[in-house]
């Protein structure tokens, strides 16, 4: 798999098959950013080449060089900035986290790639190599499929592709430079496994399977991490109406895991709970075929919150970690729930189902029970729960909504240090009453007018007394159904990890 590792060489010296080096917007097109370490003929071959060929030096913009005089590597990559500086001179992280992503994506077939983009602080270096990592993301199609030709199984793990990156540090080689590569690293690896769990065709993954891949996965870390499953027998004993209903239409039974991260001395204690339905049909409610063309990425927030657990435990975060795994699939058949069925949550509330594709909120629900059970400094919850997210902020940014202003913020910071957009939305107290129902303590639906927020504040429900949480909405940047940009593939984005692992570090001061 991918590597990264750090280098203060001269990147003109360095033995790889390609040099990434920055572009930048010019009068007359495009001009090479500072950071490359070339020298004066491999500058002046670079900028006749980009002149040659038109280059703009605008952001997602590749040139691949071949044969640069005074450059060892083979070919040089020349990836764009745009106008991404922040104050003029430093450029934006997300800039140079966006540019190292393309870059990569033209060369993660090769077996070294050098990256020298401008990295004069630690940042900039963490942005760096974080995209880069992010950039050599291809998912191996053949992994679930089992053996071919005589092949081994991988069981849907990727088994040695991608280069080694060498990132050129203009920071340096310090503890923090290096701290900040590792990093990148470990979080780059546990958002590959979140993209590849996404990818998987939902005949490969199942409620059932995907807590094996979480078990293997957890077997196989050098971190000592514990994960325990409820099957349908115990979920059904333990009072989680909301899931069992959920699943009750399929073959494939739902579970909930517990993935755990528990350092000697943690400074907080702090849970996640991801929605993972590992297919939605819509149930009775059917979707139109369109609508479920995608639907395999239904438990992109269950796949975010293994991830995060799992880098929170190989970086040996002081941070006490939970996560809960809310895996079912929703499918029509003679033993679905119906429309206008009340069931009873893990908390004792009586719910009325009104429309059977509206079920991530009731497998969360029984989520955030459990997880408020332990009394955690914070939960917070990640789903692709609502359309109506992706009608009021489009396919790239999240929302977020929590019983607590203050920990809202902080939740949008940590996705803007992670290079995650997302965005603050309320959570009106007016709006509760149109849950109301008079066969229920609560119906989980309201009507199609603020659909985002009413579903947050079903949630809210669901959340222990005085514990701060917030609901992060990725429906739309959970999953990329156009071509690759930047460090952002095609398929599952693996969106969440860097914002969740951002703010559970948070907690470790």
């Amino acid at each position: 798999m991918t590597s990264l590792s750090l280098t203060t060489r001269t990147p003109a010296e360095l033995p790889v098959d390609a040099l990434v080096v920055g572009s930048v917007r010019a009068s007359d097109g495009a001009d090479l950013a500072e950071g490359h370490g070339l020298p004066p003929k491999a500058v002046d071959h670079l900028r006749a080449v980009l002149s040659d060929v038109e280059a703009s030096g605008k952001a997602d913009e590749v040139v691949r060089i071949v044969a640069v005089p005074g450059v060892t590597a083979t070919s040089v990559v020349v990836t764009g900035l745009g106008d991404g500086t922040r104050d003029g001179t430093a450029y934006r992280h997300a800039t140079l986290r966006t540019a190292a992503g393309a870059a990569l994506r033209t060369v993660c077939s090769k077996k070294a790639v050098a990256v020298a983009l401008p990295t004069p602080d630690v940042e900039s270096l963490a942005a760096v190599a974080d995209g880069a990592y992010a950039g050599c993301y291809v998912y191996d199609k053949s992994a679930p499929l089992g053996p071919r030709r005589g092949g081994a199984s991988r069981g849907g793990q990727r088994t040695g592709s991608g280069p080694r990156v060498l990132v050129v540090s203009g920071a340096g080689q310090g503890k923090a430079a290096k701290e900040a590569v590792a990093r990148a690293e470990a979080l780059g690896r546990a958002r590959d496994w979140a993209r590849d769990l996404v990818n998987t065709p939902p005949n490969h993954l199942n409620p059932q399977s995907f807590a094996n891949n979480v078990k293997k996965r957890a077997s196989a870390s050098t971190a000592r991490l514990s994960v325990s499953v409820l099957d349908e027998k115990a979920l059904a004993k333990g009072g989680f109406g909301g899931i069992t209903g959920v699943g009750q239409g399929s073959v494939n039974p739902p579970r909930i895991v517990t993935m755990s991260w528990s350092p000697t001395d943690p400074k907080a204690s702090v849970a996640l709970v991801g929605k993972g339905i590992t297919f939605d049909s819509g149930g009775l409610n059917i979707k139109p075929a369109t609508g479920m063309v995608t639907m395999k990425c239904d438990m992109a927030g269950a796949a975010a919150v293994a991830a995060t657990v799992l880098a929170a435990a190989e970086l040996d975060l002081p941070v006490a970690v939970t996560g809960y795994l809310c895996l079912a699939e929703n499918m029509p058949s003679g033993t679905a729930q119906r429309p206008s069925d009340v069931v009873i949550m893990r908390n004792g509330t009586s719910v009325e189902i009104l429309d059977t594709d509206a079920e991530g909120r009731m497998v969360l629900g029984d989520g955030l029970c459990l997880a408020s059970e332990k009394s955690p400094d914070w939960i917070v919850d990640i789903a692709t729960l609502t359309g109506a997210q992706v009608v009021a902020l489009g396919t790239d940014i999240a929302a977020v909504m929590a019983n607590d202003d203050d920990f809202r913020a902080r939740v949008v910071d940590a996705a803007d240090a992670a290079g995650e957009s997302a965005w603050p939305m309320p959570l009106p107290a007016e709006l509760r009453s149109k849950l109301d129902t008079p066969t229920a303590d609560i119906a989980h639906k309201g009507d199609r007018d603020a659909g985002m927020l009413t579903a947050g504040l079903f949630l809210k429900e669901f959340v222990g007394e005085g514990i701060p949480w917030a609901h992060v909405d990725i429906a739309g940047p959970a999953f990329n159904g156009k071509d690759p940009k930047g460090h952002t593939p095609k398929g599952g984005t693996g969106f969440g990890v860097g914002t969740l692992l951002a703010l559970v570090e948070s907690s470790a001061s």
